[in-house]
């Protein structure tokens, strides 16, 4: 028998067809190509093979997104600091008072 994926020129209508993908993908999440460096890789693969099971590239997103949590984080506890020193450096600098220049004579 005949393997009819092996036959070059098959008779399929494809006129009434759509482009993309058959199975939606869930929301929250975009399909991308990017390049990323071989240790990188390497490094959540064997992350992911000491772990036993996982998928490393789930393990890149969840860390993309600890960094990201971290920096808002940061940015936060910066703010407050910055807005809490405020009015102690205020207090703390006395204004000076202007010395007349030295006149030449």
């Amino acid at each position: 028998m005949k393997n009819p994926a092996a036959d070059p020129v098959r008779d399929i209508d494809f006129s009434k067809a759509t482009r993309g993908a058959i199975l939606k993908m869930k929301p929250g999440k975009t399909k991308i190509s990017i390049r990323i460096d071989n240790t990188v890789i390497e490094y959540f693969r064997s992350a992911v093979e000491k772990a036993g099971s996982g998928n490393y590239q789930t393990l890149m997103n969840d860390a993309l997104l600890a960094f990201i949590q971290q920096r808002t984080v940061l940015d936060a506890v910066r703010q407050v600091v910055r807005e809490e020193l405020a009015p102690a450096r205020a207090k703390a600098r006395p204004a000076r008072a202007r010395q007349p220049a030295a006149s030449i004579a």
